[in-house]
């Protein structure tokens, strides 16, 4: 176990193999939109393996809110980050601390980054990895359990549908930006409200139907959001932050309007 301190930049690594900061209105401040500026202190960090059953580990971060001592009085949201396209040791690290927290640190969240132990996110393999490693934070944190978030882009986004639609009596919330829905039932769902944020300029995931799976939950009467982020490519990833900030206090307001209960897992 490490902090992410021990390890060079997570900035510099990850900005090298996305367009983190492609959009300067966006990143240098266009009013209204100061996308660092927080209302907390930063977040304590750690890197560090979880041990699966089949013996193997898998690599993950988890960021603890400044102020966060794990008072039973006090729980916190869980988010759980599943990175995009990519190999790399703590990558889901880096896309957590350059795309998520400038996002959604204002919630307060304990938030977990693990590495994909397979090829993809939509696998049993990597389902039941994570799902082990959220048992384990759910058992040596204090989370409202009421309040817990899977959001992911491409790959991630992927993985964020996959999760959703087959664990419902865990996430309470779900945010898949730029990632395709494959053939997952919405059935699954159940009352989970979701937010999609996806590009119809995205040259890599198609943007309609992500666009058709918004009107097809809205017909249904499903609590559903959607950002169209237009002239956003693929790989500017940085423009996402914004829309993941919005989305994340739409959230926040259906688990505060609703009666939310805790799920049966």
């Amino acid at each position: 176990m490490f902090d992410s301190a021990s390890r060079p930049n997570p900035a510099m690594s990850f900005l090298a193999r996305v367009s983190l900061f492609a959009s300067a209105a966006l990143v240098s401040g266009a009013p209204g939109m100061q996308l660092f500026a927080q209302t907390r202190a930063a977040p304590h960090v750690t890197e560090t393996v979880f041990e699966l059953a089949s013996g193997e580990e898998m690599t993950y971060a988890i960021s603890l809110p400044a102020g966060y001592d794990g008072d039973f009085d006090d729980p916190r949201p869980l988010i759980l980050v599943l990175h995009p396209g990519g190999r790399a040791p703590y990558y889901g690290s880096d896309f957590m601390q350059q795309i998520v927290d400038p996002a959604l640190r204002s919630w307060g969240a304990v938030i977990v980054a693990p590495d994909v132990p397979t090829r993809s996110w939509a696998t049993e393999g990597s389902e039941q990895a994570v799902l082990a490693l959220l048992d384990d934070v759910l058992e040596n944190h204090t989370i409202d359990r009421t309040r817990i978030l899977v959001t992911g882009f491409s790959m991630g986004g992927r993985g964020t549908w996959y999760m959703a639609t087959r664990h419902a009596d865990l996430f309470t919330g779900a945010i898949p930006i730029a990632g395709s829905r494959g053939d997952d039932s919405l059935d699954g769902l159940g009352a989970m409200p979701v937010f999609l944020i996806h590009s119809p300029d995205d040259e890599v995931v198609p943007y309609g139907p992500a666009e058709e799976t918004a009107e097809l939950l809205a017909e249904r009467g499903h609590q559903v959001q959607m950002t169209k982020l237009a002239g956003a490519s693929h790989y500017m990833m940085g423009d996402y932050i914004a829309p993941l900030r919005i989305a994340g206090e739409w959230m926040r307001e259906q688990w505060q309007a609703g009666e939310v209960t805790e799920p049966s897992r």
